[in-house]
């Protein structure tokens, strides 16, 4: 069979076989992301190996499929009401950053690793996954939640942390300087302040730039410029999603609703490869001796995440039940770990890629249900003669 030949048939299965899982949740009133997150598992390397020509073109999907998550997210809001929230909520990030990252340190240093293997497990830990609470918002209808604003808070401000973190943690594992460390730092920082503030004070230019009265042509302007400006984040160690996300929030005006349109089902496809490559990434018989470890951590700092997000939830007087989906929907922990994982590499000890990879699938599949049913099923829908949020 010709390579190309290949290919499709096993892209068409797998697209066939999405749609079924994605059927399944519909009728269950679920997401589909823990059944595309398993979907992984099951054809991966470690499972029945059934993609192993399509595997490369999934993992560079799911760089697009983050992307345009995070994308998607940015156009709901604007970039003044984002900044107020920042500014809101540094004490929901203190107590994220607390609450969150000191389990996987204490349980790096039980576990006996090294410092480099602390720090790592401290972050994987700490971050939420933003592109699976991206499409958690979508799904469950909760994007003018008024916890909402609470949540991206936290997980912005938990990628601009990141911006510190991982110049640190790639320092300290290629055994470096602190003065390298200091460089990457203050260079990411410069960059993302800046990009914050262009998107600001020149939102209304860049989506006047932008915008064309041909869908086609608004599409292919609009992922172009995300699909830059996340290269260069990374190229800074920014979170790429961070990069789109404050693309969404710089496009201002009519646009913003042509774009969510015309974007929407190409978010969708890559959305679930994102989600289909986190499974293909791990190994099902790496995750059976590291399950009890990895089970007890999961369930330690799924609360944790909760306080944390309810407290984020509280300070925008949102009620209870608001401040429990805020917690319940954070929980999930994803790409961002395994990006931890890769960057110390061998300087950790082998086990960690294990632990987390197990870690991450238990909360991956389980932060999703326990949101769907966390707090109620609050979902606000705009009044007949309310005009179309954000803008």
């Amino acid at each position: 069979m010709s390579h190309s030949m290949a290919l499709l048939l096993e892209l068409g299965v797998l697209l066939i076989v999405l749609s079924v899982l994605g059927t399944i949740s519909r009728r269950l009133s679920l997401t589909p992301v823990p059944l595309y997150l398993l979907a992984g598992l099951v054809v991966g390397e470690g499972g029945i190996a059934l993609v192993p020509t399509s595997q490369p073109y999934i993992e560079t999907s799911a760089q697009i499929g983050l992307v345009l998550l995070l994308l998607m997210l940015g156009l709901e809001f604007s970039a003044d009401e984002f900044a107020e929230s920042l500014r809101h909520h540094r004490p929901s990030a203190l107590v994220d950053a607390l609450l969150n990252a000191t389990p996987g340190a204490i349980a790096g240093l039980l576990l006996g690793l090294d410092a480099v293997g602390v720090l790592a497990l401290a972050g994987v830990t700490w971050a939420s996954s933003s592109g699976i609470v991206a499409r958690l918002l979508v799904d469950l209808g909760r994007l003018r939640n008024p916890e909402t604003p609470a949540v991206l808070a936290v997980l912005v401000l938990e990628d601009f942390a990141m911006a510190i973190y991982l110049p640190v943690l790639a320092v300290v594992a290629a055994g470096g300087t602190w003065w390298q460390a200091l460089i990457g730092v203050l260079v990411a920082l410069t960059a993302l302040l800046t990009a914050l503030l262009a998107s600001r004070r020149w939102g209304h230019r860049i989506g006047g730039a932008l915008d064309h009265p041909e869908p086609e042509q608004l599409l292919l302007r609009v992922v172009g410029i995300t699909l830059l400006v996340a290269a260069l984040s990374e190229m800074i160690n920014i979170s790429a999603g961070v990069g789109a996300f404050l693309v969404g929030l710089s496009i201002t005006g009519e646009i913003t609703g042509r774009a969510r349109e015309v974007l929407a089902p190409v978010r969708d496809l890559f959305a679930a490869a994102f989600f289909l490559a986190i499974g293909l990434s791990i190994d099902p018989a790496s995750l059976l001796p590291v399950l009890p470890a990895a089970f007890a951590l999961a369930v330690v700092t799924a609360v944790t995440k909760v306080l944390a997000g309810a407290y984020a939830a509280s300070r925008d007087g949102v009620d209870r039940n608001g401040q429990l989906r805020a917690g319940a929907v954070l929980i999930t922990r994803g790409e961002f770990s395994i990006v931890v994982i890769g960057l110390v590499g061998t300087a950790a000890e082998p086990r960690l890629g294990a632990l987390v990879a197990a870690y991450v699938m238990i909360l991956a599949t389980a932060g999703p249900i326990l949101a769907r049913f966390a707090g109620g099923a609050h979902r606000r829908q705009p009044d007949v003669d309310e005009p179309t949020p954000r803008r």
